[in-house]
């Protein structure tokens, strides 16, 4: 596994193909108040970069370009959080998106356990390590195990979409999903408008 790191923006040239997997770490689970530190990337070919982010300006236009270009679809886990991080500190609107933890809850209804540790066991065989999970991102220098920590959230997801999605038109749920993944950005828009904790389709 090779790892590049860069400060500030991708390279212009930077190409990922027409699949990305991006993952975030910020200061904390509080897009408002806890700041976009870093994205990972990887075009699925068992590399990542990783983007250190100036938390002064944001000025990463290669990396927002990437992020919204139609023609790219990023792979997350758990979207919904690191498409409102990117809106809230870089102000784009990703798309079009695919999540893993959204298709393993649509598919693997034998289970309660949809973290990406759990999903790249059962479904890869591999064993990740989670020991820099809760870790200072924000520090200006990252250490070799932030990077591989960093690196790992990306690499696998390539190889899961395509195990989720043999899942998905199966179960005959491909569809839903599509359109689970489709509302995501909005529902990200929720979350940073305030709704983050309350169903607006419930009956009260």
């Amino acid at each position: 596994m090779a790892i590049k790191l860069y400060k500030g923006d991708l390279p212009a040239d930077a190409d990922f193909g027409s699949q990305v997997a991006v993952d975030t770490e910020t200061m904390g689970l509080n897009p408002f108040r806890d700041k976009l530190c870093l994205v990972q990337l990887s075009s699925g070919d068992g590399n990542a970069v990783l983007v250190q982010l100036d938390r002064d300006t944001y000025d990463a236009p290669n990396l927002k370009r990437l992020m919204e270009n139609p023609d790219v679809l990023k792979i997350f886990h758990y979207a919904r959080f690191d498409i409102a991080a990117m809106k809230r500190w870089l102000g784009v609107e990703t798309a079009p998106v695919y999540c893993t933890k959204i298709a393993s809850r649509l598919v693997r209804t034998y289970t309660d356990r949809h973290g990406l540790k759990d999903l790249v066991r059962e479904m890869l065989g591999i064993d990740m390590s989670k020991q820099q999970q809760s870790s200072d991102w924000g520090t200006p220098v990252l250490s070799d195990a932030q990077k591989k920590y960093a690196a790992s959230d990306v690499l696998y997801l390539h190889e899961l979409k395509i195990r989720l999605d043999q899942m998905l038109k199966r179960e005959g749920r491909t569809d839903l999903a599509r359109k689970c993944f489709d509302f995501l950005p909005t529902r990200a828009a929720l979350d940073l408008a305030g709704w983050g904790d309350t169903d607006i389709f419930a009956h009260s």
